[in-house]
């Protein structure tokens, strides 16, 4: 079974137990976060995509770490005009533990369990 949810900007595909590094999320370490924007579910026979997203559909995360990715080196020059300048880049992330991956069908069985009051009935003891 694996997932396709967005975050951040960017769509991941994901399935239990796998760690991901998205965009740096304002989460404490260890914390468990749900992630309601899943595209698409796949269970191993059926593909089920959403319109854009699955309504009652979960993937629970668990934050492991945030750190910064690897340096990236931003070189600018104009030619023939001595100017340059050299910067570098670490973008932060987070990375996340997939725990589970949770469809919530609608359940037809509370709707009927609902106690029906009977307005006749409850004057008449009354």
């Amino acid at each position: 079974m694996f997932a396709i949810i967005e975050t951040g900007g960017k769509q991941y595909k994901v399935a239990e137990g796998d760690s991901i590094r998205v965009e740096l999320l304002d989460l404490e370490v260890d914390s468990v976060v749900e992630i309601d924007k899943v595209l698409a579910i796949f269970d191993g026979k059926k593909l089920k995509t959403g319109k854009p997203y699955i309504k009652n559909a979960t993937v629970a995360c668990k934050v492991v770490e945030h750190g910064k990715g690897k340096k990236i080196v931003v070189f600018r020059y104009k030619a023939k005009k001595n100017i340059r300048t050299k910067n570098g880049h670490r973008q932060p992330y987070t990375k996340l533990q997939i725990d589970s991956i949770e469809t919530k069908a609608k359940s037809v069985a509370k709707a009927k369990a609902t106690p029906e009051i009977d307005v006749a009935t409850e004057t008449e003891s009354a």
